[in-house]
């Protein structure tokens, strides 16, 4: 199987990566050079018009979006135990963190961190207001959650979902309240980066920051 991902240091790819790594998926890793704007070369852009990463070209066939991508895999390779059994109450469960970190944490990101895009340069401080309280009150339910329900999002039981939420809870870092102030997260993210596969990932792409 030619397994290639198109990424970027420290970007949405990071999942993907790490959960390669962690499945021992042997890959090829292009990274783009942002400041260069590769992602929106040409070459690029006819793998992934949209011009993000990451895309994961799997035997000839484009998959794109994270979350997507992070479920695929984890289908891929039932052997991991990643992902429940299609039709159980747990995949339900997993499917609804899944597209809770798709459609309500990663949206709010992307205000927070580009606020000129929804409302002009003019509204970037309420829009990032506004994105800062969406993304706080996310973490307080993810928090209540985890200290009701956790460890893990699914229980006793780490799935994919948890990957996905750890990359997410890296983004916060540099916030006014970053997802580390809530003890359940903390205590989740610790248990996620112990993994001998986040501090690969860290290796690969260089990072050494929220260590």
């Amino acid at each position: 199987m030619s397994i290639v991902l198109y990424g970027s240091p420290s970007s949405a790819s990071l999942v993907v990566h790490w959960l390669l790594i962690e499945l021992g998926v042997e890959h090829e890793l292009r990274m783009l050079d942002f400041g260069r704007h590769e992602q929106k070369s040409p070459d690029y852009l006819a793998i992934n018009p949209q011009g993000r990463v990451p895309a994961l070209v799997v035997d000839g066939q484009v998959l794109t979006e994270s979350a997507a991508i992070v479920m695929q895999l984890a289908d891929l390779h039932p052997q991991a135990g990643l992902a429940p059994d299609v039709g159980t109450s747990a995949r339900g469960d997993y499917y609804r963190w899944m597209l809770f970190c798709a459609y309500t944490l990663m949206p709010a990101y992307r205000n927070w961190f580009y606020p000129d895009e929804p409302a002009g340069p003019e509204n970037v401080e309420r829009v990032r207001e506004s994105a800062r309280g969406v993304v706080e009150r996310a973490w307080q339910q993810v928090s209540d959650h985890l200290a009701e329900h956790g460890p893990y999002l699914l229980g006793g039981r780490r799935s994919a979902a948890d990957f996905l939420l750890t990359m997410l809870m890296r983004w916060s870092r540099n916030m006014p309240r970053p997802s580390d102030g809530w003890p359940a997260l903390a205590a989740h993210a610790a248990r996620m980066k112990a993994l001998p596969s986040f501090a690969e990932v860290y290796r690969r792409e260089g990072l050494v920051d929220w260590t």
